[in-house]
């Protein structure tokens, strides 16, 4: 894994997972507007690799509140890790999808919040790795079951008011694309636009033209034109706090801590008394 225990590479998870207590593996495949992730995982994966509901396993239901994609409860994500293999003090966790990490970053942000000690996301995920030369099977993986116990608090979380106090206060980055930052589009969320106060911060300019994160230097110059060197505190969100943990992950490779406003534009966009900011300035 890199030193900041963010990423493993295609090669070097080829090699761990030839070792007497390999990594667990999941397989995270999940898009907006793309409910076939099963199915994709079942037409080839990651050898040993357990495919994880985004929706199901790494959500709590849906509500105005919460927005689209609620954290889960403690009990129910400890139910889920059960269910996946994981064991307590157990071997290292690896996720992953075919989106550059996009999806797959929930899963790392959860199970570090959730106290799960080395987590990793295989970077530039499973592109990276057929890329490789390294082989994927068909079919469905069950795990026997573990016995992981999760504490939570590993990870920082912000609510809608200290959203919105961060974005005057400190550097609250708003992870979705351009557009939708704007107002330009606003393809599944009641209204338009973003958290006034908040910076413009895409995700995807997270990752160079193979889905692999640019590398630490890189990152951090981007944040760091961004204000993060300055900033006292930095939040995150997106459009309903799943992309928004790859880019708190972006954060660390650059040596930043960041917290995750997890009912994000969905949560706020859905309260009629939270203004929303139109175009480029913040």
């Amino acid at each position: 894994m890199s030193a900041t225990g963010v990423l493993v590479g295609a090669e070097l998870l080829a090699q761990r997972l030839r070792e007497s207590d390999p990594p667990v593996l999941l397989d995270v495949r999940w898009a907006l507007g793309d409910p076939h992730g099963h199915e994709h995982y079942r037409a080839g994966h990651l050898p040993g690799a357990i495919y994880v509901d985004l929706d199901r396993e790494l959500s709590a239901p849906p509500s105005a509140a919460g927005g689209r994609h609620p954290l889960p409860s403690l009990a129910a994500l400890e139910e889920a890790a059960r269910r996946w293999g994981l064991r307590a003090g157990g071997a290292v966790v690896v996720v992953y999808d075919d989106t550059g990490g996009l999806a797959a970053a929930r899963a790392w942000w959860l199970l570090g919040w959730a106290g799960v000690r080395e987590v990793a996301i295989l970077d530039g995920g499973l592109g990276a790795w057929r890329a490789a030369g390294l082989p994927v099977e068909p079919g469905e993986v069950t795990a026997p079951p573990g016995d992981v116990v999760l504490r939570g608090g590993g990870r920082r979380v912000i609510e809608v008011d200290e959203a919105a106090a961060l974005a005057g206060a400190g550097l609250l980055l708003d992870a979705r694309a351009g557009e939708r930052y704007r107002g330009e589009v606003e393809p599944i969320d009641p209204r338009a636009g973003h958290i006034p106060g908040a910076l413009s911060a895409p995700t995807a300019a997270n990752l160079d033209g193979d889905g692999r994160f640019l590398a630490p230097e890189e990152l951090r110059a981007r944040f760091d034109a961004l204000g993060a060197a300055r900033a006292g505190e930095i939040g995150v969100y997106c459009g309903s706090g799943v992309t928004a943990a790859h880019e708190i992950a972006a954060l660390a490779l650059a040596g930043y801590d960041a917290a995750l406003f997890p009912g994000s534009w969905s949560a706020w966009s859905a309260d009629p008394d939270r203004p929303a900011a139109l175009g480029e300035a913040p």
